[in-house]
């Protein structure tokens, strides 16, 4: 019984899958609309700028920190594409890549601070956080950028598949969590992740260098959530200061519910995939069944904390 323990995958693994299937199945035994191909492709499309954010910050959790500025630092980045490729005419490949370097350089900022001031990374990122929210206001003058070009927004637009739309902004989602699982499988620096986060003093007497791995990781975090500005202002076709209030506790949910530790190491990225999904899935199935919103963020809240429970009594039944 002990060896087919042992040959079993961790709960925490299996359950975002596990939490998946079972509200698909009641979804689908609540309403004809859940199932089909249209609505699924919606899913995927609501929860890919949360998912791309996720990314990043199960890579950063994963060295047991926390970033809640990322969805303030996406916002800005969208507004620094959208003013730069309307307002001033820059081309729209250049106005991306300012955008994505604006929010690689608050991921440098971050990882400056956690790793030479040795500053805790909550209150570093909740510092950015606020920072990023000002700028953001002020560069736009709190004002919405349209009138973007076609190119700007061309993510946002779908192909079929099977008589379905699906979304290319989806599949690039769906193409960074296979990457980024492949970077840290497969790779001898995604491997020093997991070891930072297990433990960052034996792994730095191994000879790797730590901070420049943490470092590392807050800078493609960065990146990460340039991209997912990318994809905010493909989808909603404009340039929002307003955006990104909310999308650190979604994304911070969705690493959560897919399995990865609050306190480092350990954690897959596909987990957070699943996750980000299962919250576009409870959200999308209770709006199909009527069911107010503010119920849509109990459970929500419920199932982030059955989730962290779980990974506690997991770490303990672990010692």
């Amino acid at each position: 019984m002990s060896a087919l323990k042992e040959k079993l995958p961790p709960i925490g693994t299996l359950g975002p899958f596990i939490a998946l299937l079972i509200a698909c199945i009641f979804f689908a035994s609540q309403t004809d609309r859940f199932l089909t191909g249209e609505n699924l492709s919606l899913i995927l499309q609501q929860v890919m700028v949360v998912g791309v954010i996720a990314i990043g910050q199960t890579l950063i959790v994963l060295t047991a920190g926390i970033d809640l500025s990322c969805g303030m630092v996406m916002a800005l980045g969208g507004i620094v594409m959208t003013k730069l490729a309307v307002e001033m005419g820059l081309p729209v490949p250049l106005a991306i890549l300012a955008g994505i370097a604006v929010t690689a350089l608050f991921g440098l900022v971050n990882g400056l601070l956690v790793t030479r001031l040795k500053l805790p990374p909550f209150i570093v990122t909740l510092g950015t956080l606020n920072i990023a929210f000002a700028i953001t206001q002020l560069y736009s003058n709190s004002q919405t950028v349209t009138d973007l070009p076609p190119t700007l927004t061309w993510l946002g637009n779908t192909f079929q598949i099977g008589g379905t739309e699906v979304g290319y902004g989806s599949v690039l989602m769906v193409l960074l969590y296979l990457a980024t699982w492949f970077y840290l499988r497969e790779t001898s620096a995604g491997r020093h992740i997991y070891a930072v986060g297990n433990n960052p003093e034996a792994t730095r007497l191994t000879g790797i260098a730590t901070e420049r791995v943490l470092l590392g990781v807050y800078v493609l975090a960065g990146v990460l959530y340039g991209v997912a500005s990318l994809l905010a202002v493909s989808r909603v076709g404009v340039g929002d200061p307003n955006a990104g209030q909310t999308e650190h506790l979604d994304a911070i949910t969705a690493v959560v519910l897919g399995g990865t530790s609050l306190f480092g190491g350990r954690g897959m990225i596909l987990g957070t995939l699943v996750g980000a999904i299962v919250v576009g899935v409870l959200r999308n199935g209770l709006t199909l069944m009527g069911v107010q919103s503010v119920y849509q963020v109990l459970i929500t809240g419920i199932l982030v904390i059955l989730a962290v429970a779980i990974d506690q009594l997991s770490r303990k039944g672990g010692r």
